[in-house]
């Protein structure tokens, strides 16, 4: 027998057109768990890099653990071990939470690093002189070297917030009716490869284009703007 693939050469559009609404509905799941986990990345990155620069006893030797160890296990383990691992202990959860906070557990090591860069870039006199004016230092991180520190951070941030947006095509392995699962889904059902493909590309595309513009846009406007040299 022919592979079906092959005996019709021409794209279906008619099927493009049938499934759209199916990639819609799996791309505003894909955006709302990879925007979730980011955004609880980055304040678990924030927290981590404070302690690295604060240098926190105990503490900061656990998040360098956390850091190492999230950092060199692929996410799709991580994964696994919380869909298939928590309930063994007790801990239920579903599919979605486990996409969250897989992203999550991921991103706030990588988060963590982009941030103690920026932090680290800043010199200690700087801090010294608002403790000096009489700020505490949680005033003196908040309005003086925070602010600094992530304008340093734009470019490693936004290339983390990329990065983590892809890295959410794994969730297709617990099950979740993401963008990936989607595709595979109708390939196998239909063995239009083309056609899901190009679709899976597309909306790719769509939700990481805009933010691939806007952090070079940002990158710009900080860059002339005095920081982040």
């Amino acid at each position: 027998m022919g592979n079906p693939e092959k005996e019709g050469s021409v794209t279906d559009w008619a099927f493009i057109r049938e499934y759209l609404p199916m990639y819609q509905d799996a791309a505003i799941l894909t955006v709302r768990i990879g925007f979730l986990g980011i955004a609880i990345s980055i304040v678990v990155g924030l927290l981590c890099s404070a302690v690295q620069y604060f240098k926190v006893p105990v503490l900061r030797a656990i998040v360098a653990v956390y850091i190492e160890f999230s950092r060199n296990t692929p996410l799709l383990v991580q994964l696994f071990f919380i869909y298939y691992g928590l309930p063994k202990i007790g801990i239920p959860t579903d599919a979605e939470m486990c996409g969250v906070i897989g992203l999550a557990f991921l991103g706030g090591s990588y988060m963590a690093e982009a941030f103690r860069s920026g932090l680290e870039a800043i010199e200690p006199i700087q801090l010294e002189s608002s403790l000096s004016l009489g700020m505490t230092g949680a005033q003196a991180m908040r309005y003086v070297i925070l602010p600094q520190a992530v304008s340093i951070s734009v470019p490693a941030f936004m290339a983390n917030v990329i990065f983590l947006l892809k890295e959410t095509s794994v969730f297709s392995a617990i099950s979740l009716m993401d963008l990936m699962f989607t595709a595979k889904d109708l390939i196998g059902l239909y063995y239009k490869t083309t056609e899901s493909l190009f679709l899976l590309v597309v909306f790719y595309l769509l939700i990481l284009l805009p933010i691939s513009l806007l952090g070079s846009l940002l990158e710009r406007r900080l860059r002339y703007a005095g920081f982040g040299a």
